[in-house]
């Protein structure tokens, strides 16, 4: 099996004189390629998974042993996408006709207008856009280091934590890991923005432009301001792949952040955050948060719990003392969890970002 992703990969297999079958072709616009298609039987096995083709190519294909593999026009997101999201993509026309008629937006409620009615093709293409994504993302970390930072999305622009994560976030994409977020706003947009920034005053100009619409109660002002920010601090060019953002469409009061390399944006939230987590070669840093990070930091501990006696832990470090043994008291348990084990050595409680990063870089 040979995956194509892109007309340039097509337009390669066409002309080396090989055969084309079993070959899957993902996500691609077939309309060009018509006629090269039409002109060859040696197709079976050949899998089309959605992207645009003529309907006399598709009868072809089928007729010759290709499987080709239907979307749904009304999906407002390619269920067999072979990248993942940019920030421009997800937010395309924003600023002409506000949040709701984006793609992020209008995916959202057609996840949940799908789910009220049980849809079962709608949940089969949830489940294959899921599974593309992960490909995806995959393709685009390859062996790279990778950080995970969690925290709470309600942490606001003109908070002096939010700097902090920031901070956090600029320090350990400095270093040479790519620092990965569950892409939403909050702490998960600070530490996306910090790996962005190329300098300290670089970050620091740029906070101080979002301080001036520091929550996303009007996501389409929330947003507009970070696109901005987001240009300006992309104009010296592309630094290379620094940091990811993995949200879900399951909380979508949550926009997402722009300030990621790349957006890899689930249905299932079940299965984004095992995939983060599994990807955070480096460690886990967690920050200030609630429910949903408690859940994060818990299935961190889990594989930590359960991973073999000789096995080389990535660090676990929580940041914030009072907050993680008082008011919302996980420490204890994770240091009842950790007695007698190998990630005894592995978790941390510290008070500041400053503590956390030497447990993640050294």
């Amino acid at each position: 099996m040979r995956e194509i992703e892109t007309l340039a990969a097509l337009d390669a297999a066409l002309e080396d004189g090989g055969t084309l079958r079993g070959l899957r072709l993902q996500d691609l616009d077939l309309g060009t390629r018509a006629d090269r298609l039409l002109g060859r039987a040696d197709v079976e096995g050949m899998v089309v998974l959605g992207g645009r083709l003529p309907p006399s190519l598709g009868d072809h294909l089928r007729a010759h042993g290709a499987l080709v593999f239907p979307t749904d026009p009304r999906v407002p997101v390619s269920p067999y996408r072979a990248r993942v999201y940019s920030a421009d993509e997800l937010y395309d026309g924003l600023r002409e006709l506000g949040y709701s008629a984006t793609p992020d937006a209008r995916a959202y409620t057609w996840s949940r207008d799908t789910a009220l009615h049980h849809d079962a093709f709608a949940t089969l293409l949830r489940a294959i856009h899921d599974d593309s994504v992960s490909d995806a993302l995959t393709d685009l970390l390859g062996d790279a280091p990778v950080v995970g930072v969690m925290g709470g999305h309600a942490l606001r622009r003109d908070e002096p934590a939010f700097a902090r994560a920031a901070a956090l976030g600029h320090a350990l994409a400095r270093s040479g890991l790519v620092v990965a977020t569950g892409g939403g706003p909050g702490a998960m947009e600070a530490a996306n923005l910090g790996a962005l920034a190329r300098t300290s005053t670089d970050l620091a100009d740029a906070l101080e432009r979002l301080r001036q619409v520091p929550g996303f109660d009007d996501v389409r002002r929330w947003a507009a301001a970070a696109l901005e920010v987001r240009h300006d601090l992309l104009a010296g060019g592309e630094a290379g792949l620094r940091s990811v953002g993995v949200p879900t469409w399951f909380y979508g009061h949550e926009p997402p952040n722009v300030f990621c390399d790349g957006i890899a944006k689930y249905f299932s939230n079940a299965i984004r955050e095992d995939g983060l987590l599994a990807r955070s070669s480096a460690g886990v840093v967690v920050l200030e948060g609630a429910a949903g990070t408690v859940q994060e930091v818990f299935q961190a501990a889990t594989r930590m719990y359960y991973g073999p006696p000789d096995a080389a832990l990535p660090p676990l470090v929580l940041v914030g003392r009072e907050h993680w043994s008082r008011t919302v008291p996980v420490w204890p348990a994770l240091e009842a969890l950790a007695d007698g084990r190998a990630m005894a050595g592995r978790v941390h409680l510290v008070d500041d970002v400053v503590d956390a990063v030497p447990l993640l870089t050294g």
